[in-house]
């Protein structure tokens, strides 16, 4: 299964949100390279939710439940969406600060291109975060 790791400012959308939702459209995607990677998202696939701003951690887990499709709110046939489900809320956070302390996961988007808001978690990568308590 697919791993994502996607970015939100929780004062704009946060985990309590899709907690409280359950469910949700995941929009706002502007950059092209994010877009690439939102549109190969599909049903089943794991999404780390991590918070922007001052939080810089991920919080929580989710799924897609509906791959990408157009947005439905925009008139620009790039600007795609996908629908997410709450799974779960971490014990504690995973800090970016700690993520960086791990010399293996130097290549991984989040710390190589850091205002990338929808990026793919590498199995490698994915081991190692459920090590740090993802």
């Amino acid at each position: 299964m697919p791993s994502w790791l996607f970015k939100t400012d929780p004062d704009t959308f946060s985990l309590d949100d899709l907690e409280r939702d359950r469910r949700a459209t995941w929009d706002g995607v502007a950059n092209n390279t994010a877009l690439i990677h939102l549109r190969k998202t599909a049903p089943g696939d794991e999404v780390l939710v991590y918070h922007s701003g001052e939080d810089k951690a991920i919080l929580g887990v989710a799924k897609v439940v509906r791959g990408s499709y157009a947005d439905p709110k925009l008139r620009d046939p790039k600007r795609v969406v996908c629908d997410v489900e709450f799974v779960k809320r971490l014990r504690a956070p995973v800090p970016l600060a700690a993520m960086k302390a791990v010399r293996k996961l130097a290549d991984f988007d989040l710390i190589r291109i850091s205002r990338l808001s929808v990026m793919p978690v590498r199995p490698a990568h994915r081991a190692i975060l459920a090590k740090l308590g993802v």
